[in-house]
């Protein structure tokens, strides 16, 4: 160390001691000079201070650390180490932090923050998996990873020690340590070992954990858990060893404190049915669970704990029977507590008061005999050598006896719980290694300490040796793995307070000693005790007590009480007790006390047997160890199943006593500290070297100390090496290591101070130098606004004079002006006067000369009207004669005209034209009339109904009468019934009218309301308009916004189903790897021959379970399919029962269709001859020649279609023969020979018979009307005249023969003429009901149009014709569609007829190319190669044809052999066109088996590829653009129309003809899919390593990052580093595989869509295991990393644009790690920062965001910390998110992946195929 370097120097900051919070921060105000008495200080709230030194009473105040190394994960990494800043630095992590684990050194420190916290999910186990311990922030998954981890490595066993006192979260540890381990081992088989070690944690904390004053939950008793593993590392089983029970609590609870858990559990179901036997009440009524007086625990349901507990009993394989046995002794033992024992009145003896209910419950439960148990209560047995004799015992006495029973009762039922836990626990299968976890109480110390908690103590001192020991041995080899001169290290050994206790006449030896003697006391044993051991350093009597002792621990001083030693260490247990307890008739009780070397049989033990003289018993061995003896013994042996494993330390803290939420409270935790060997941690770490350095972070961190001569050599050790010695000049306070360099304590801070320093003149030389350019900038400024201020003010002055003379200017102007006004004035008022005179003037003559004129108009106008009146009237004269002469000319015309009316009213036409509008008139009175006669039948059936109503009243009425004339013969009474019947009928009159006048009130109500809903209808109709044209502009407005949103909805819902389907897919896959694997192990390699098929309809990835897609045209009729599979055979048929049912199916719905489609024809052609005969009902006699002809033709074209169906038949029988056969190629070709002169000579011969049917029949209809023309000629001659013989006399006689051809001509034609004559019967039938449905038709539609005319003529003219307009358009369009359906199935029949014609006219080609083939290769064998290429280039069709035997060497050569470099100069794809242009050629030969048998073998092949390279990324992405291409190139030729609309025209001839491979495109999708989720995970095992060291660690920005001091744990300390180190990687190398990997993807020809998936998950991955760690580490929260991580982030953007994939989506990815950057450079201090942070992290949870506050750390002393306030003002306003609890993001969340449809532009007869790939036994077709 520098000379002038002294700490104690003013500004430098202490921890001085207090009272309250143990220790105080202080600052130094003035020099310390080494003699000065006093030390001035300053508090933290300026409060001087004046802190005395001496030399030994009172020394220099401990140094605080920097603020940097504040909040460390390690408190080994602090430069100061000492108790004060061990307590500070967990006080802030524990409260500002909410930090509750950190490192000290190899011992993990956690806190019970009192809380439930979010940090021990599944996600953070597998962050936490695999990684090293240093590596990610503390946490107990971290201690359980580095323990697996050293045992997979090391292959040596492991121990997980976890300590601390009652309530400080010991059993939450090593739960969460357990389930780590199920998590991460967990078993490879279905015995779920896992589960069940998990299991037994409930059922021990219900048997062993109770409620204490400091623990709601506190385990009174110590566990040690094996985890066994086997080879593999999975857990195979387990085992528990427990250690020192509280017995005592069965019997005594302190106040506020509770018994074990599961008596108020027991207690909380005793109203279940099962339990009722259990005669079990409330806890309060049982004097073992009331003795504390709260039987409840706040927020504890113990009726649910008490389920939980049975299901962990029953999934430990505990039956039910034993677990009722377990609940009765447990009840019992509460029964055995309200046992009374009453004394007698000598007080010498006692007895038990009769008819106990308690006691006759406990003896029931137990089985046990009443009489014994009540006997022995109160009585016990003395043996003396000569005899033995029955004593009696006084209340006292009994009672202790009996809590001594019920203490042991349950200790039995606890070890036979716990060893049948260990045997669900085991297993036959070999333990290679195993994980122990020690969850044992911590050091104790109470007012009043007993036996308990000198065992306790006595356990913790020698854990206490066993730590220090391995702490120091650890230590030790890290100086000599460095090779680092050391000397030894002394540490408080703790032996001689060890052999205290256990050594020869120690403690424990005095004690058994003494609880041998007959009347020992425990003041005895303390006498002893004093003569003993007074002298020993460790012991000390007290001063004012002779009944206790102080032992000085390792922690502390304890007085223990000697009250009860004795009793507690002989833990005595009447013999007789036992005996009766043995004798139970329950097995389980007698097991639970039998001895283990007892071997008397089962029978015996339940009899108890009297001997009749007392024979004295040897005593038990067992008996006779005490409580000491067996603890010493048991922990013996677990310090030496400790020794023999690696050891790791998790010391857990209890902050403060009131079990409140991250509270501390610093002298508990000091207490702990101390008493759990955390500080002697630190101070074995101070004795050496605790700061250490590798020497490149030393480097990084200290380099500012450098000159630029230093740093001149490449060697970093020798620049580091030569730095030291020049700042430090003490050689002995830091040592060079191999790969560190060590410090001691203090070193690191002085270090610190210098690089402050260093930074702090850095910053005021730049202060100084900004400063001075500041106020340059503020002359420069200054000056400038001077001289701008003189420019301006010398223009405002020239402005001012200017104005000044524009002003003078003016002034003249104005003068001038008012003088000319003033003059102009004057003058125009002379010239109005003047002009005033003349006006008067000339108006004075005018009006004169007027007067004149009108005197003259008015002559004018006399004269005018004169004369108009003498001409009309020469007019009215002259029209008065043309009128009398037009009257008689018009009369006599109209007299002509009247004549002729007359004479055409006599004729019908005009009668009709008359009526024309009558008929409508009439109709309508029809109508009219038709509703009348409705509404009279409505009211006749009213009447009707009312007059049978009243004329029964009017019969009840008559048989009362009547009744009342028999009864009563007065007359008086008579007539008063008459009266009251004649009133009742004027009631109803009365009622009639009142009826009446209702109705026609409800008929004017009614109309009112009809016109009141018009009006409405209208209104409604004009709303209706208005609402139409808002929704319409609404809709033109928002049409864009809805399709954006229904598009972004569905392709979420479409994603999510994807998603789930892929998930399932990779579910499968999962499954098939295991299924092939258990395969594999078995050895079942067998190959199962034929077709099967699951009975799902699903397809599925299994090769057995594919099966070919086969058309209907090649079915055929269902009997013939059925005929042909029983020719065939089930072997040969290539298909199973469930495709054969659906095939049986599809045909018959076919033939339904095709019967359908028949009958509408002939109806079709029904009516065009009702048409035809309607128009012409005469036809001539060719006619009828030509529809007979017609018919007979239709009937033999029947009969060829069947026969056509047979030949068919019988070729597809040939076929399949041929194809299941393993003949030769020349019985092949003969067989084709043979079917093709089959096939030529039944067409030849069906020709011929059909051509002479056809001549046949029409002869025999032509003989036949020529015979009944002559039978008509001959009748009518015979009618004219009689010479009619003699012509016929004179003709020559005719042949018999002829004769006898005519009759029979005569006969087929009568038949004939029959046939006709029923036809055209049925024929008129059918017409007549024809005729009838289309009556009925045309008056429902007459009506319907009646209807529409008059709705119609109800509207306005425009409505009228835009109603007929709609109705028209309506017509036409149900027209339309009624025709394009009939096209379409037309057209459909049509495709589908030519489509099998074109399979028939192939076959035949085919066949007859292969004949000519067959002859070629007899004649010229040797040129069948180069004739059959010539043929190729000719005509080639893009298929390859292949035999059926050398498809195995196929796929051998195009995928099992195949490699990517192989083919990377041809075509992309290229196996993939290759194995499509076979399946054309299959399909081409309309060979289904080919089919199937390729496309299996190919899917099975690719898998096995792909699970023989299920590492290798080149390979899955090579079969990955195979497999989609091949998948595409069935869609692209499949025929469907949606996949043919980019193809060209050649392609489209080159669809695949007779199969329909839809279900194999499936299963290639789901191949495809499987694939895609290989390559991804191949990807990914790939990169991960990479993204933490090139995301975070790696220095993007050089000199950017900065280093802080790490302590023991840092990183990469628990791997296993060669002397290179840890491997590192960059950013550029992370890209670098990136870009390797889409290279690869792009040369493979993988689809553009698909790399882009494939990049965007992989930068999933990147985003989501960065953000993870980032999560996890406080190291890299600082501002640094968040610029190296912002600018790592924008490469990546870079890499994306550069290589046209940013439209991908992979850059939403990068949005949370982008916004976590920013978060951490952006200002954490005010509110709007605060508000900003809220608006900025859209993509980071609320947990996500605090916790990176949390973690954030200042590299530099001029950083700040986050503030709690303001991490608290940010938790308020994200409060309203409702993100979800989940803190780190699931690294194995994969995307759906989505295969969109690429079709191929290349044209497969172009396609070259390379001689490499050795496939030339494929000929090209």
């Amino acid at each position: 160390m520098s000379g002038d370097y002294y700490p104690y120097s003013k500004y430098t900051r202490v921890w001085i001691p207090d009272t309250e919070d143990v220790w105080k921060a202080a600052e130094i105000v003035k020099d310390y000079k080494e003699g000065d008495p006093v030390l001035r200080l300053k508090l933290e709230d300026e409060t001087p201070l004046e802190y005395p030194v001496g030399p030994k009473s009172n020394p220099l105040p401990f140094l605080r650390n920097p603020d940097i190394l504040v909040g460390e994960n390690d408190l080994t990494a602090l430069s100061y180490l000492h108790e004060p800043a061990v307590l500070h630095n967990l006080r802030v992590r524990f409260l500002e932090s909410n930090a509750i684990y950190t490192y000290c050194g190899i011992v993990l420190v956690a806190i019970n923050p009192y809380e439930q916290l979010q940090i021990y999910g599944e996600e953070v186990i597998n962050a936490y998996s695999g990684q090293n311990m240093g590596d990610m922030d503390p946490h107990i998954f971290a201690v359980a990873e580095e323990a697996y981890k050293q045992m997979a490595r090391d292959e040596k066993n492991q121990s997980i020690i976890v300590s601390g006192e009652s309530g400080a979260g010991k059993t939450v540890s090593a739960k969460y340590a357990m389930r780590f381990f199920a998590t991460v081992g967990g078993s490879a088989s279905d015995t779920n070992v896992e589960d069940k070690v998990l299991a037994s944690s409930p059922i021990m904390e219900a048997i062993g954990n109770a409620k204490t004053t400091r623990n709601d939950n506190s385990s009174r008793f110590g566990k040690y858990i094996q985890i066994g593993f086997n080879r593999h590392y999975h857990i195979i089983g387990a085992n528990m060893r427990t250690y020192l029970l509280e017995k005592s609590r069965v019997v005594f609870q302190a106040e506020d404190e509770r018994n074990y858990h599961i008596f108020y559990q027991l207690c909380a179901s005793a109203s279940l049915p099962e339990f009722k036997d259990l005669a079990l009440t409330s806890a309060e009524d049982f004097t073992y669970t009331s003795l504390g007086e709260n039987i409840f625990i706040e927020g504890v349901n113990d009726a649910e704990d008490f389920k939980k507990t049975r299901e962990a009993f029953t999934l430990l394989g505990i039956k039910e029977s034993s677990q009722n046995s377990i609940f009765k002794v447990i009840a019992s033992i509460l029964h055995l507590g309200n046992v009374e024992i009453c004394s007698d009145r000598d007080g010498e003896s006692c007895h038990i008061a009769r008819k106990d209910v308690h006691l006759q419950h406990f003896c029931n439960l137990l089985g046990v005999e009443l009489q014994q148990m009540e006997h022995w209560l109160c009585h016990r047995k003395l043996a003396t050598t000569s005899e033995t004799y029955v004593k009696t015992m006084s209340t006292k006495q009994a009672t202790n006896a009996r809590d001594a029973l019920a203490k042991h009762i349950y200790a039995r039922m606890f070890d036979w719980i716990v060893e049948h836990i260990n045997l669900s626990l085991q297993t036959s299968t070999k333990q290679h290694s195993f994980i122990g976890v020690l969850d044992i109480y911590g050091f104790e110390t109470f007012e009043v300490n007993s036996f308990e908690q000198f065992c306790i103590n006595y356990a913790n001192e020698k854990l206490q040796q066993q730590f220090n020991s391995h702490v120091f041995k650890l230590e030790q080899e890290e100086y000599m793995k460095e090779q680092i001169p050391w000397t030894l290290i002394d540490f408080a050994d703790n032996q001689p307070c060890i052999d205290l206790i256990e050594a020869r006449l120690g403690i424990l030896d005095l004690l058994d000693e003494e609880c041998k003697v007959p009347k020992g006391t425990d003041q005895n044993w303390a006498q002893k005790l004093y003569n003993k051991h007074s002298s020993s350093a460790h012991f000390q009597k007290p001063r004012m007590s002779n009944i206790s002792f102080i032992i000085i621990h390792f922690a502390d001083k304890v007085e223990y009480q000697c009250d009860g030693f004795l009793e507690k260490n002989r833990d005595t247990v009447y013999e007789e007790q036992i005996n009766i307890l043995k004798a139970s008739q329950f097995q389980l009780v007698a097991d639970l006390f039998s001895d283990k070397d007892d071997v008397t049989p089962a029978k015996s033990a339940r009899v108890n047997v009297r001997a009749l003289k007392t024979v004295p018993k040897a005593p038990n061995k067992e008996h006779r160890k005490t409580v000491g003896h067996q603890f010493r013994t048991s922990l013996h042996l677990l310090m030496d199943t400790l020794n023999a494993t690696t050891p790791h330390y998790v010391r857990c803290i209890k902050p403060n006593d009131f079990k409140e939420a991250f509270s501390f409270d610093s002298r508990r935790a000091v207490q702990q500290l101390r008493a759990c060997g955390v500080l002697e941690t630190i101070r074995i770490s101070a004795a050496g070297y605790p700061s250490r350095w590798t020497y490149p972070d030393f480097f990084n961190r200290y380099r500012v100390l450098m000159k630029k001569s230093d740093m001149t050599t490449a060697d970093k050790k020798l620049v580091c090496k030569n730095l030291l010695e020049t700042l430090i000049k003490e050689p002995d306070m830091f040592q060079f290591g191999k790969t560190k360099i060590f410090f001691r304590a203090g070193q690191v801070a002085y270090l610190e101070k210098l690089r402050t320093d260093r930074f702090r003149s850095a910053c005021i030389k730049i202060q100084k130098t900004v400063r001075g350019w500041l106020q340059r900038i503020r002359y420069r400024k200054i000056r400038k606004m001077a001289v701008t201020l003189q420019r301006y003010g010398r223009g405002y002055m020239a402005r001012r004079y200017a104005d000044f003379l524009r002003q003078t200017r003016a002034a003249i102007i104005c003068q001038k002006q008012c003088r000319m006004v003033r003059e102009r004035r004057e003058f125009l008022r002379v010239r109005r006067a003047v002009v005033t005179i003349q006006a008067y003037a000339k108006g004075m003559f005018t009006r004169r000369i007027y007067q004149e004129f009108l005197l003259h108009h008015k002559a004018m106008i006399i004269q005018k009207n004169v004369r108009g009146w003498m001409q009309r009237k020469q007019f009215r004269r002259a029209r008065n004669a043309a009128i009398t002469i037009q009257c008689a000319f018009r009369r006599m015309h109209a007299k002509r005209q009247l004549k002729q009316l007359k004479i055409e009213a006599r004729s019908a036409e005009h009668l009709k034209k008359l009526n024309t509008g009558m008929e409508n008139k009439i109709v309508q009175l029809q109508r009219k009339m038709d509703d009348q006669s409705k509404e009279l039948r409505t009211q006749n059936e009213q009447l009707q109904t009312v007059n049978t109503s009243l004329g029964s009243e009017v019969n009840k009425l008559q048989k009362q009468l009547e009744l009342l004339r028999s009864e009563q013969e007065d007359g008086g009474q008579v007539r008063s019934l008459e009266e009251e019947l004649e009133h009742l009928r004027k009631e109803l009159e009365e009622a009639h009218a009142l009826r009446n006048k209702m109705e026609e009130e409800h008929i004017n109500e009614k109309m009112d309301l009809t016109q009141r809903v018009d009006e409405l209808e209208r209104e409604n109709s004009l709303l209706k308009s208005e609402k139409e044209e808002m929704n319409r502009r609404i809709l033109q407005h928002s049409k864009s916004t809805e399709e954006e949103v229904s598009s972004v909805s569905l392709q979420s819902e479409l994603d999510k189903e994807r998603e789930r389907y892929q998930n399932l897919l990779k579910e499968f896959s999962r499954l098939e790897q295991r299924y092939d694997n258990l395969k594999e192990e078995m050895s079942l390699n067998k190959f199962q021959p034929g077709h099967t098929r699951n009975p799902s309809n699903q397809s599925s990835l299994e090769s057995d379970s594919n099966y070919p897609s086969v058309s209907t045209s090649e079915i055929g009729d269902t009997e013939d399919s059925i005929q042909l599979v029983d020719e065939m055979g089930i072997d040969k048929a290539a298909m199973d029962i469930s495709l054969f049912m659906k095939l049986q199916k599809r045909v018959r719905e076919l033939e339904q269709e095709r019967k359908k489609l028949q009958l509408t024809v002939e109806k079709m052609e029904e009516l065009a001859k009702r048409k035809g005969s309607q128009s012409r009902p005469s036809t001539s006699e060719q006619e009828t020649a030509d529809l007979a002809y017609n018919n007979l033709k239709r009937q033999e074209l029947e009969s060829e279609n069947k026969k056509l169906k047979n030949d068919l038949n019988e070729l597809r029988k040939t076929v399949a023969e041929r194809a299941s056969q393993n003949s030769s190629s020349n019985e092949l070709q003969d067989s084709y020979n043979l079917l093709l002169s089959q096939l030529k000579s039944a067409n030849e011969e069906l020709d011929a018979r059909k051509e002479e049917v056809l001549i046949l029949r029409t002869q025999i209809v032509s003989a036949a009307q020529l015979q009944e023309k002559n039978e008509n000629i001959l009748s009518l001659n015979t009618t004219e005249t009689d010479s009619t013989p003699v012509v016929n006399n004179s003709k020559e006689p005719v042949d018999k023969e002829e004769a006898l051809k005519a009759y029979h001509g005569l006969c087929e034609s009568k038949k004939l003429l029959e046939a006709q004559l029923q036809t055209q019967s049925r024929q008129h039938k059918d017409e007549l009901e024809a005729l009838h449905t289309q009556i009925e038709l045309l008056k429902g539609d007459i009506e319907d149009k009646q209807e529409k005319l008059s709705y119609m003529m109800s509207l306005s003219p425009e409505a009228q014709v835009e109603y007929s307009v709609q109705q028209e358009i309506t017509r036409l369009t149900n027209d339309n569609l009624d025709l394009k359906e009939l096209v379409e199935k037309l057209e459909k029949n049509e495709r589908k007829l030519k489509k099998q014609l074109k399979i028939y006219m192939k076959k035949v080609q085919e066949l007859e190319a292969a004949q000519a083939a067959a002859q070629s290769s007899r004649s010229k064998p040797e040129l069948i190669r180069q004739v059959t290429v010539q043929r190729k280039e000719k005509d080639f069709e893009g298929m390859l044809e292949y035999n059926k035997e050398n498809e195995a060497l196929l796929v051998k050569t195009l995928i099992n052999d195949i490699r990517p470099n192989n083919v990377s100069g041809t075509v992309p794809c290229l196996p993939a066109y290759i194995l499509f242009m076979c399946i054309r050629h299959a399909d081409y030969i309309n060979d289904d088996q080919k089919v199937e048998s390729l496309l299996t073998s190919t899917i099975n092949a690719i898998k096995k590829v792909l699970k023989k390279n299920n590492d290798d990324f080149e390979m899955t992405s090579f079969w990955l653009a195979n497999t989609s291409r091949l998948l595409h190139c069935l869609k692209q030729y499949s025929g469907e129309e949606a996949f043919m609309t980019q193809n060209t025209s050649k392609q489209n001839e080159h669809c695949l003809k007779n199969f329909d491979l839809a279900e194999y495109r499936q299963v290639l999708s789901d191949l495809s899919i499987q694939i895609y989720q290989q390559l991804i995970k191949v990807a990914e095992g790939i990169i991960q390593p990479m993204i933490v060291s090139a995301m975070l660690e790696s220095e993007s920005i050089p000199s950017l990052a900065g280093v802080k001091p790490m302590g023991y744990r840092n990183r990469s300390s628990s791997m296993d580093m060669d002397a290179d180190g840890p491997t590192s990687y960059t950013l550029q190398a992370l890209i670098k595989q990136l870009g390797q990997f889409h290279n690869i993807m792009r040369d493979h020809g993988l689809d553009p869509e698909i790399i882009g998936q494939a990049v965007r998950q992989l930068f999933h991955c990147i985003n989501a295991v960065t953000l993870n760690n980032l999560l996890l580490r406080k190291d890299v929260c600082s501002w640094s990393t968040g610029m190296q991580l912002r600018y790592n982030t924008s490469q990546l953007e870079e890499w994306l644009r550069g290589n046209n994939l940013y439209q991908s989506k992979a850059a939403a990815t990068l949005e949370p790690i982008i916004q976590a950057a920013q978060l951490l450079q952006v200002k954490k201090k005010t509110s709007q920062d605060a508000e900003a942070i809220c608006a900025l992290c859209t993509a980071l949870t609320m947990q996500q965001i605090v916790k990176i506050l949390n973690l954030y750390t200042p590299l530099n002393e001029f950083e700040e910390r986050v503030t709690v306030s303001f991490i608290r003002n940010i938790q308020n306003r994200l409060q309203e998110r409702n993100d979800p609890p989940q803190l780190l993001l699931d690294t194995k969340h994969t995307f759906p992946v989505l295969f969109p449809y690429s079709p191929s532009a290349l044209s497969l007869e172009m396609l070259h195929i390379p001689a490499s790939l050795n496939i030339d036994f494929l000929v090209r077709v």
